[in-house]
């Protein structure tokens, strides 16, 4: 279903956190909505074959509150992709957005990711399959080339096969992914950033949504590059200084609600994982998500080292929240206060 753009609002997609392989998922989206109502959330990258051939509520399944919450596919079989698709919408995702730019080996065996800006027409193919099969937004995430083609033609050309095949958001790393020779950590720092190409896309498809990515490291940075497109996405910056997100609502939103304090996260943090009666396993990623709470505060260290210990974990379960806080020299683990709730209800 091609969109109709007079329903696109540019203002979803003005902050956004990326979708980040082994870092963004649901307990971490979890935790990134108790700090910003407004930030648009994406999945880590599913591919396809999971969807085809996995678990599909293990990767799907979220909590309601994780909205606004897109689904980012990876994959190149227009019917897979379809059928990703309509999964998304089943599931009660707000927007599902293709993969063509992580520039990793791995995904490149599989004919996807970046190397498919290639391959223009069968991306094509594969979001029109993919707007058939589900009435909610279809966007693409990309870089701006790919090795060593530097021409801007390369992707106003890319961009625009897209465009005519109903593509009316595009999410844009502002460096090429090297597919030979760099790891994706390099593939993050090596190509040099090119925010001008960005600019120029907003400039020759005025009418689309265009989200700008690569190298944002704080809000600052942000409210810059807002000035030239309709949005911006932070990934590392968000994952490990997470705090940064408390500010975005006021800051590029303009909402004046009160302000979260960092006891009323833990205190729910406490209490989400009581409630989905976690394994092992997702105690544990709920605690490595939250590392970068007390970034530049003191005891920060006692912080993190607290929540990375297995066998502190399994001893205090939910409880580790309030006495890694309290180890960090915080307050007492037994002070935390009922109306912390009161923000959230």
């Amino acid at each position: 279903m091609v969109p109709d753009t007079t329903i696109l609002n540019p203002q979803d997609w003005r902050f956004c956190v990326a979708p980040m392989l082994d870092l963004t998922d649901r307990h971490c989206r979890y935790f990134h909505r108790l700090l910003t109502k407004r930030a648009r959330l994406y999945t880590e990258m599913v591919t396809t074959g999971a969807l085809v051939h996995g678990d599909v509520p293990h990767h799907l399944d979220f909590s309601p509150e994780e909205h606004t919450v897109a689904l980012q596919l990876g994959g190149s079989d227009p019917k897979d992709l379809a059928h990703g698709a309509a999964l998304a919408e089943k599931w009660g995702y707000d927007e599902v957005n293709l993969n063509c730019g992580c520039p990793s080996e791995r995904v490149q065996k599989g004919s996807f990711g970046a190397c498919l800006m290639s391959e223009p027409n069968l991306v094509a193919d594969c979001v029109k399959a993919m707007q058939d099969a589900c009435s909610v937004p279809v966007t693409v995430k990309h870089r701006i080339g790919i090795d060593q083609i530097e021409e801007y033609a390369f992707v106003r050309d890319f961009v625009g096969t897209l465009y005519e095949a109903g593509v009316r958001v595009f999410i844009v790393h502002s460096r090429n992914a090297w597919l030979k020779g760099l790891s994706p950590k390099e593939n993050r720092e090596v190509p040099p950033l090119r925010r001008g190409v960005v600019y120029q896309l907003k400039k020759d498809f005025p009418d689309v949504i265009i989200v700008i990515n690569g190298a944002i490291p704080d809000l600052g940075v942000a409210d810059e590059q807002l000035k030239h497109v309709d949005g911006v996405m932070l990934g590392r910056a968000a994952y490990y200084t997470p705090w940064l997100l408390a500010d975005v609502d006021a800051r590029i939103y303009g909402d004046e609600h009160e302000p979260v304090t960092r006891e009323q996260v833990i205190d729910e943090m406490e209490r989400y994982v009581r409630l989905i009666k976690p394994d092992d396993h997702s105690l544990r990623a709920a605690c490595r998500h939250m590392h970068g709470l007390l970034t530049g505060l003191a005891g920060a260290k006692v912080w993190r080292r607290t929540l990375s210990d297995a066998a502190l974990i399994r001893e205090k379960g939910a409880d580790i929240f309030r006495y890694a806080y309290g180890k960090a020299g915080w307050t007492d683990v037994d002070q935390f206060s009922a109306e912390d709730s009161e923000f959230f209800s």
